[in-house]
């Protein structure tokens, strides 16, 4: 039986990962250092430790056929905070694991590597990427597929809703905050709102990766549902949520990513999304109208802030 380390696995894609591929009958260990979590609860195999520790994580590497790679800084604002330990985290740490594991690599890139393209690109584009998340990201991909031989990367589009039962909520990516607010009745701002985002529910990460180890898939993918605009994915929130207004600006907002991928290339190995951008709107306005969420601003739900945090 395919024995998979998940590394950072109890985070906001390992919750729902863990979740299916027990479901499935995979035999999973967990190796997180719990940075955004106190606790680790689910009944799975876990490893307390840290990627940079690697005296504890080479003899670990092992004892496992496959290694999916979740451990990251994640987000431009996390990533600015500190660079060199974003370079440590999200390049450093990738590069030793290739060097020193022989095994298959399961990894999440991003589609922000993109940057600003106003074109509807497949994966053979050219890189642009505009922030030190985007660039640590793109280099450790492209360590792997020059360096590794069994390797499936896939270019993650923007996430939203909610993962599992345990593993914490998101409220600083652009669907779960503007639903969020709405559901606060809050005015949502769009600045510009032109600029495009290829969106993913965060569980479909998990059902490409199943399909991905079911198939025995290799190489680099985009991966994504469907291209909205920032100003379409407000008034699809505002068709769900109807009291909520939206207010466009004319003004320029710091963040001018703008990108729209294909994903035919995945899409045709025989996956396709199971959940919609709907269902994750749902999902966040349940969990908001029903004050389950102490504090909706706690640091915690916020990578770069959280990050930010740990630095003081």
């Amino acid at each position: 039986m395919n024995k998979i380390l998940i590394i950072g696995g109890a985070g906001y894609i390992g919750g729902y990962l863990t979740d299916l591929l027990l479901e499935k009958n995979y035999n999973i260990t967990v190796y997180d250092s719990l940075v955004y979590e106190p606790r680790y609860l689910k009944n799975i195999e876990f490893i307390y430790g840290d990627i940079r520790d690697t005296e504890k994580l080479s003899p670990i590497l092992k004892q496992f056929d496959t290694v999916v790679w979740l451990a990251a800084i994640v987000g431009d604002g996390a990533c600015a905070v500190d660079a060199c330990l974003t370079n440590e985290v999200n390049f450093l740490a990738v590069k030793w694991l290739v060097d020193n594991y022989k095994g298959r690599i399961i990894f999440p890139s991003t589609c922000s590597v993109y940057g600003i393209n106003n074109d509807l690109i497949d994966e053979s584009a050219m890189p642009n990427p505009q922030s030190m998340y985007a660039s640590t990201k793109l280099a450790a991909e492209q360590y792997i597929i020059t360096n590794s031989k069994d390797y499936l990367i896939f270019r993650l589009g923007t996430l939203f809703g909610t993962s599992d039962t345990y593993s914490r909520l998101r409220l600083d990516l652009v669907v779960n905050a503007l639903t969020t607010k709405a559901v606060r009745g809050e005015k949502l701002t769009v600045f510009g709102g032109e600029q495009w985002r290829p969106l993913l529910h965060v569980k479909d990460v998990s059902t490409a990766i199943l399909h991905g180890l079911q198939n025995d898939l290799k190489g680099l993918y985009n991966l994504s549902n469907k291209n909205y605009t920032i100003y379409e994915l407000a008034l699809e929130i505002q068709k769900l949520i109807p009291q909520s207004e939206v207010l466009s600006q004319d003004l320029k907002f710091e963040d001018m990513r703008n990108y729209k991928v294909k994903n035919d290339k995945y899409v045709n190995t025989g996956w396709t999304p199971k959940f919609t951008l709907q269902d994750g709107i749902l999902e966040i306005k349940q969990i908001i109208e029903q004050d389950r969420i102490k504090d909706i601003k706690d640091s915690v739900y916020f990578n770069a802030n959280y990050i930010k945090g740990l630095f003081k």
